[in-house]
């Protein structure tokens, strides 16, 4: 049995990280709010817990629109909205996993429901096991029932989520409701990131800095893409970080023209470069980093023609995030910049431009990929690609060159918010510049 003193002292504030600022989510709601119909409640669910085998379980991931409204980081929560409810204590509502000495035991801490208003700034918490009936009641006076669903136009959902079986169980139970979709509110809402959540982007990519530091002075010839990263590892759980923000990439020589390698099972050899796309998470934020850089610490010429051609598209690329802009045509001239860079590197030629069909320009064997993507909860974060680009949304910038026929591979990828002024760099100290990384992986 647990003793008083021992269930004070285990609070929110033991987690990983640090919580941010619930100003950001009662505001994050004041603004989905404002957007619904009349007489309309909102039902927000956690992710499940995922199985593997046997009773083994993945790690648990909240769903992201549920922590963008409340900063709740457990399963089995829901958030329910209904600010035109009589009365006015219903109107949020956060229902939460109800713990015990047996459960505190086996899997540890759970929020208290004072700590999930201090997290939160929900004053009403209840427990799950009231959800039903309470839903019942709201139910009976709302018209529009809002709920959500992953509609990421990249989204390949094979498994039935929490939240399509809340869908099923709702509309079979009360069938004559309107239904209205959450995703679209959600996407404009988190495309603006406000300053708690540049603050925690920025921890990601400082913590991102230090594993790319620490790997400057490991690699070198005969080292394993999978030492790699582990010391990324390594240095990213030791700063407070979950780890990785998504599967690393952590390619050398041939390699590195695969866009989605994620082996990283060979040697590095002597006279590859090193290709490595790979990002910490800090708060459930991400952030999203690729360097290129020489096994044996020094470019040769045409490895750092290709990868000085590579950085100046990426710096006028980043010129080009702009309030006004839109991704589709954003890449477009993007593309122009590469087109000439691959002219000066010999890849093209003008005839090859002459003769090449616009749909498919001929840039594009070497550089077939995006240039930018929102980048936040998600590393490829859900906000519209139509839409046009607004201050307070942060994107990646990542060109690349690849030349199978070379064994080479060369990307290099920094995340930036946009501003009034231009764009502010998140990873503006971590070494991008030849030099520079030569001279470290050589002191």
């Amino acid at each position: 049995m647990l003793s008083l003193a021992c269930k004070q002292n285990l609070s929110l504030y033991t987690m990983k990280y640090t919580p941010l600022n619930k100003d950001l989510y009662i505001q994050n709601r004041k603004r989905f709010v404002k957007q619904m119909k009349s007489k309309a409640l909102a039902v927000f669910n956690a992710n499940d817990i995922m199985p593997t085998n046997a009773d083994g379980t993945m790690n648990f991931r909240q769903n992201n629109d549920l922590l963008s409204l409340s900063g709740i980081d457990q399963e089995e929560s829901i958030l329910v909205l209904f600010p035109d409810f009589y009365d006015k204590a219903f109107s949020e509502i956060l229902f939460l996993k109800e713990t015990n000495e047996n459960i505190a035991i086996w899997e540890g801490h759970k929020y208290t429901k004072e700590e999930a208003t201090e997290t939160s700034g929900v004053k009403n918490i209840m427990w799950l096991s009231q959800f039903e009936n309470v839903f019942n009641t709201l139910m009976a006076e709302a018209e529009f029932v809002y709920l959500n669903t992953n509609e990421h136009i990249r989204a390949v959902v094979e498994v039935q989520t929490r939240d399509r079986r809340f869908i099923d169980w709702c509309k079979d139970k009360y069938p004559l409701h309107k239904y209205e979709r959450s995703a679209p509110i959600m996407h404009s809402i988190r495309a603006i990131k406000g300053p708690h959540e540049i603050e925690a982007l920025q921890i990601a990519c400082d913590i991102t800095e230090k594993g790319f530091r620490r790997i400057l002075s490991f690699v070198e010839p005969g080292v394993t893409e999978y030492e790699i990263e582990a010391e990324y590892l390594h240095e990213f759980v030791r700063n407070r970080s979950r780890g990785f923000a998504y599967t690393p990439i952590v390619a050398s020589g041939a390699s590195a023209c695969v866009l989605h390698y994620i082996d990283n099972n060979k040697a590095c050899n002597d006279g590859e470069m090193l290709l490595m796309d790979v990002g910490a998470e800090y708060a459930n934020y991400n952030a999203d980093m690729t360097r290129s850089i020489p096994v044996n610490g020094r470019y040769t010429k045409r490895q750092k023609a290709v990868y000085n051609s590579v950085l100046k598209v990426k710096r006028e690329a980043t010129k080009m995030l702009r309030p006004g802009n839109v991704i589709p045509e954003y890449h477009k001239e993007v593309g122009k910049l590469m087109e000439k860079e691959l002219l000066s590197l010999g890849l093209i030629d003008k005839t090859d431009i002459k003769n090449q069909n616009p749909a498919n320009p001929a840039y594009k064997k070497y550089f077939m990929h995006g240039t930018s993507h929102h980048i936040g909860l998600d590393v490829h974060d859900v906000p519209n690609i139509y839409k046009k680009m607004e201050v307070g949304m942060v994107f990646t910038v990542e060109p690349g060159i690849y030349i199978p026929e070379e064994n080479l591979g060369v990307r290099l990828e920094n995340d930036v918010v946009i501003t009034k002024d231009g764009t502010f760099d998140l990873m503006r100290n971590i070494p991008i510049e030849a030099d520079e990384i030569e001279e470290l992986m050589n002191s």
